[in-house]
């Protein structure tokens, strides 16, 4: 059995920019399953498609009880290292979310700055930078390498003048590569140029978002990428073809 620690240096190595890692997102064992038999080297697994396999909605719809039953499922499936989408946290202390991935298997996490539970506000940059930083306090006192991706939804929400969006984007990231993030998570659809500036400006790997269905590995690669995954996209293309083989049974 791989140690923990192993699983998250294994992890982290796996982020080259130019020649990024595809980690698909799964959501149950048998996702987890199809993928690794697919060949890839490693996993995340998203909140959205979690929830929505459990009956729940995103946005911290599920308590991380609920969420930590499906990670030990996963991680109990497959030997690969395992990355989980904690949202803004669900309102527990940094200690509590790494011991609770640590204990369900997973070696990485996703960690957003809107708080779902206080009306969706976006955490300011040092709110999410102090958390980030408890995050990897946390993990460290505990012996494993947690490889924390920090998030940032700025350009989901829109949030503030696009005109310098993109600054603040790289500053608020900054800030949480200081606090002690392995990777960098500016989630949304980029122009090529803005894309290409944040991989550039920002210190740490960068991670994008990929559509199963349109193969895009290169171009990210040539964009300076280092980690793409499918947020709730790989659930809903599998649930649209189901939904035409099951048409032809009606």
């Amino acid at each position: 059995m791989t140690s923990l620690d192993t699983k998250a240096k294994t992890l982290l190595e796996l982020h080259r920019p130019g020649n990024p890692v595809v980690l698909p997102t799964v959501w149950d064992a048998w996702s987890a399953n199809v993928a690794v038999a697919a060949g890839f080297s490693g996993l995340t697994m998203g909140s959205h498609p979690v929830a929505d396999s459990i009956g729940r909605a995103d946005g911290e719809g599920m308590s991380f009880d609920e969420l930590l039953a499906r990670v030990a499922q996963v991680t109990a499936s497959v030997e690969v290292p395992v990355s989980v989408d904690i949202e803004s946290g669900y309102g527990l202390e940094p200690l509590q979310l790494i011991d609770g991935l640590l204990a369900a298997g997973a070696v990485g996490l996703n960690i957003e700055d809107t708080v779902h539970s206080e009306g969706k506000r976006l955490r300011s940059p040092a709110e999410h930078a102090d958390l980030v930083r408890g995050l990897r306090e946390a993990a460290d006192a505990a012996g494993v390498h947690v490889v924390v991706n920090a998030r940032t939804d700025l350009f989901l929400r829109q949030d503030g003048d696009e005109a310098d969006r993109l600054d603040r984007a790289i500053a608020r990231l900054t800030l949480a590569a200081e606090a002690g993030a392995d990777v960098l998570y500016p989630v949304g659809k980029h122009a090529d140029a803005d894309l290409r500036r944040l991989t550039s400006e920002l210190p740490l790997p960068v991670n994008a978002i990929g559509q199963p269905g349109s193969p895009a590995k290169d171009y990210f690669a040539d964009l300076g990428v280092a980690r793409i995954s499918f947020g709730p996209f790989l659930q809903a293309a599998l649930g649209a073809e189901a939904t035409n083989l099951l048409a032809a049974w009606k």
